[in-house]
């Protein structure tokens, strides 16, 4: 897939994140099947034209002018989208008032279930290489509990997977 919704080499977005990175990509994913839609929009039009004798008009001409406007139109949304989406990110990504984010001292609430998911095995993945240890501490953990909420028991079975 090439990225050409924003410029990865300016210097605003050359340290993008994981997170950011995916956002990147589903929006360049939009933004190929829009124009992918605009392109068989107007070959529709040319086959209409031509079935009718009319493919020289000034019609199509205008038509494929409306089109590549609409689809401009839609491109430039998903961008702007995107760059909130950046931002926002970028924003809650830094820390707050206790500091930056980081599990447990200071958890970053701004993430959504899975990524907080994620965010904690990987603290209790890298906290110790002994699984029964690391089972331990998981199960004793009441941060946990409610920073993760219902997925602190499929955390659980995974880790105990790996203590078995």
């Amino acid at each position: 897939m090439t990225i050409d919704i924003i410029d990865l080499t300016s210097p605003e977005y050359s340290d993008l994140s994981p997170v950011q990175l995916a956002m990147v990509r589903v929006a360049q994913a939009k933004k190929d099947e829009l124009l992918e839609e605009a392109k068989r929009d107007k070959a529709e039009l040319l086959y209409l034209m031509l079935g009718n004798q009319t493919a020289r008009s000034t019609a199509v001409t205008r038509e494929n002018a409306r089109i590549d406007a609409e689809a401009q139109r839609q491109v430039d949304a998903v961008r702007e989208d995107l760059l909130h989406q950046l931002a926002y990110e970028a924003l809650g990504s830094e820390g707050n008032a206790n500091g930056p984010y980081r599990y447990p001292e200071n958890p970053n609430y701004n993430l959504g279930y899975s990524q907080r998911f994620l965010v904690v095995r990987n603290y209790y993945m890298q906290a110790t290489d002994d699984p029964h240890a690391r089972l331990q501490a998981y199960s004793m953990d009441s941060l946990a509990r409610e920073y993760l909420g219902e997925f602190y028991a499929t955390l659980y079975d995974l880790l105990s997977s790996y203590a078995t």
